[in-house]
C-alpha cells in the first residue's frame, strides 16, 4: 500500500491494547488506528469517542483500508474477516481456529479481491514461521516441521517435569498467571496446536487439510505413572505437532504428546515459549525459538504484519500454486506408548506390533506400531478413555 495505514481494529484486550501503545510510538511507517469495535461500554484508557459497537462502523466505512482482527470468538471472526476482505480491505487476523476452519475459502477471498490477508500471530506467537516458510523455505526441500506449539501445555509439563509438580498443580499455577483459562481444553487437549498447524501445513507443503481429519490427544489425562516412566527412561514429555513428508508426495501430520530425550532441540523449550524445527533436505535441521503466549508476542507479530502490509507484502502460497500437490496420507503407522487401567479398552486399538509391555495392578502399558488412520477413527472415544497415549519418537513406519 503506497497509501496512509488506517486502521480498524476489533478487540481491545491485551493485544489490542499493546498494540496501540505500540503504533503511537512507531515512527517506522504512517499508520494510525482510526476505529475500535468492542462488544460493550465500559471505562477504557482511551477516549469514549474511539470506539464503538457494530462491525459495520468499521466495515462500511471508506477511509479504512486496513482490518486488524483480534477477537475470540472464532465465528465472528469469520464474518468480520470475509466482509472485510469483500470490501477490498486488506485484513491482519490472529484467530487460528477461524483461519485453519476457513483457509480454502480465504485463500480464494484475497485472490478475487485483490487484497491481503496477513496472519503471522495466529501460528507461533513471537516466532515468524509462517514468513520463514514463505520467503526462506520456499522450495520443495523441505521434509518436516516439528514444534511445541502452545505456550500453556508447555508451561505445565516443564512444571511437571522441571519442579515435580503433580499435572493438577501445574494446571493451576498456568490459570493463577493467566497462561491457561478457566476452562483450559483449548489448549490442553491440542486443539489450539491443531489450528496452528493446519496453518503451518499450507504453507510448508501447499496442502489445506480439515481439522477434524487429524488425530489430535493432549495432555489431559496424563497421569504420575506416565511422569513416572518417561524419568525412569530420561525423558520429557511434551506436547508436538508435526507435518511430515513422506514419499511420493504424501504427507502426514498429528498433535499428540511425545517423549523427548536430551539430544532433541525441543527438549529444553521451557515454559510458555514454543519451539519449531524445520528439517530440509540440504539445510538438515534449522531451530526456532520464542515466546508463544501473551500479549507482547502476540502484538509484535501483529505489528509486523501491519508493517507488511505498508510494502504490499502478501502471502504468495508457493507450495500450493507452484509446486506438485501434496496429498494428506492417513495410513502410516507411529509407535506409541498407550497406558491403561482396564485391559477391556485393548479391543479399540489394533497394534500392528508389539515392542514393550508391561502389566502392573493398577495400570498397565504397551509400546507398539499402529496406523494413524485406526487412531483417527476413534479420536472422540480416546478423550473419554481412563488413557494416555504419547510417541515414542521413533520414525513412522510408511
Amino acid at each position: 500500500m503506497n497509501e496512509k495505514l488506517k486502521i480498524g481494529l476489533f478487540g481491545y484486550g491485551v493485544v489490542g491494547q499493546g498494540l496501540y501503545d505500540v503504533l503511537q510510538s512507531t515512527p517506522a511507517f504512517d499508520a494510525t488506528i482510526d476505529k475500535i469495535v468492542v462488544k460493550e461500554k465500559k471505562q477504557r484508557n482511551l477516549p469514549d469517542g474511539m470506539f464503538f459497537y457494530s462491525p459495520d462502523d468499521i466495515l462500511e466505512d471508506p477511509d479504512i483500508n486496513v482490518v486488524v482482527e483480534l477477537i475470540d470468538n472464532s465465528e465472528d471472526a469469520y464474518r468480520i474477516v470475509k466482509k472485510a476482505l469483500k470490501k477490498g480491505k486488506s485484513v491482519v487476523s490472529a484467530n487460528k481456529k477461524m483461519l485453519a476452519e476457513h483457509l480454502e475459502e480465504m485463500v480464494q477471498l484475497q485472490k478475487e479481491n485483490n487484497v491481503s490477508l496477513l496472519y503471522e500471530a495466529s501460528a507461533c506467537g513471537s516466532i515468524p514461521i509462517i514468513r520463514s516458510l514463505e520467503e526462506y523455505y520456499d522450495n520443495d526441500l523441505l521434509l518436516s516441521v516439528t514444534g511445541i506449539l502452545n505456550g500453556s501445555s508447555n508451561y505445565i509439563l516443564s512444571n511437571v517435569f522441571d519442579h515435580n509438580q503433580s499435572y493438577e498443580e501445574a494446571l493451576k499455577e498456568a490459570q493463577n498467571l493467566g497462561f491457561a483459562e478457566s476452562d483450559p481444553s483449548f489448549d490442553v487437549e491440542g486443539y489450539d496446536s491443531l489450528y496452528k498447524l493446519i496453518i503451518i501445513t499450507l504453507h510448508s507443503f501447499g496442502a489445506i487439510v480439515k481439522p477434524e481429519n487429524v488425530l489430535t490427544y493432549g495432555i489431559s489425562n496424563i497421569n504420575e505413572f506416565d511422569i513416572n516412566y518417561a524419568r525412569e527412561k530420561r525423558f520429557k514429555i511434551k506436547l508436538v505437532g508435526q507435518v511430515e513428508r513422506l514419499h511420493d508426495q504424501n504427507i502426514s501430520l498429528f498433535v499428540l504428546p511425545r517423549f523427548v530425550g536430551k539430544d532433541k532441540y525441543i527438549y529444553s523449550v521451557e515454559e510458555e515459549f514454543n519451539g519449531v524445527v524445520v528439517k530440509g533436505k540440504a539445510y538438515d535441521k534449522q531451530f526456532m525459538f520464542g515466546k508463544g503466549a501473551g500479549g507482547h508476542p502476540t502484538s509484535s507479530a501483529v505489528l509486523s504484519d501491519i508493517t507488511a502490509l505498508a510494502h504490499n507484502y502478501k502471502y504468495e502460497y508457493k507450495k500450493l500454486n507452484y509446486f506438485k500437490k501434496f496429498s494428506y496420507f492417513k495410513d502410516g503407522a507411529v509407535e506409541i506408548y498407550l497406558r491403561y487401567s482396564d485391559s477391556a479398552i485393548l479391543k479399540h486399538f489394533a497394534f500392528e506390533s508389539i515392542s514393550e509391555e508391561y502389566k502392573g495392578p493398577e495400570y498397565s502399558y504397551k509400546i507398539g506400531f499402529i496406523k494413524l488412520s485406526d487412531l483417527i477413527k476413534i479420536n472422540r472415544l480416546l478423550r473419554e478413555m481412563d488413557i494416555f497415549i504419547a510417541l515414542t519418537g521413533k520414525k513412522l513406519n510408511y
